[in-house]
């Protein structure tokens, strides 16, 4: 079983920056795609950001590009995403997903490229 865990969210101001952080239970992967989805109320699931499985192509939503970085620490075996000149817009439950699969995988924005998700951590902009 591959546990996905959030942390690093809360309130901010706007402006602000925040670093969200998802650590994956299984070492045994040393190289895995991943990404970033969020969901505000009443709207869509929508796909932030991506990182393919060499850490060499990544993708960002148009809403998000020029503020936010995703990144990789395959040591750790964790996913970052660095948030940055925050934006009300921009609350919403944030969401980490992985595909794990032995071989190269591309990433992207649709979640169905991802077979493990985390439980989401709430980010929220106050204006």
């Amino acid at each position: 079983q591959v546990q996905l865990t959030e942390s690093g969210g809360g309130s901010v101001q706007a402006g602000g920056s925040r670093r969200l952080s998802c650590a994956i239970s299984k070492r045994t992967y040393r190289k895995y795609c991943a990404a970033w989805f969020r969901q505000a109320p009443g709207k869509e699931r929508e796909g932030v950001a991506s990182i393919d499985s060499e850490g060499n192509t990544k993708e960002y939503a148009d809403s998000v590009k020029g503020r936010f970085t995703i990144s990789q620490d395959y040591d750790k075996v964790t996913l970052y995403l660095e948030m940055n000149s925050l934006k009300a817009e921009d609350s919403a439950m944030y969401y980490c997903a992985a595909g794990i699969t032995g071989s190269y995988c591309p990433g992207g924005l649709n979640s169905y490229e991802y077979f493990y998700w985390g439980q989401g951590t709430q980010v929220t902009v106050s204006s």
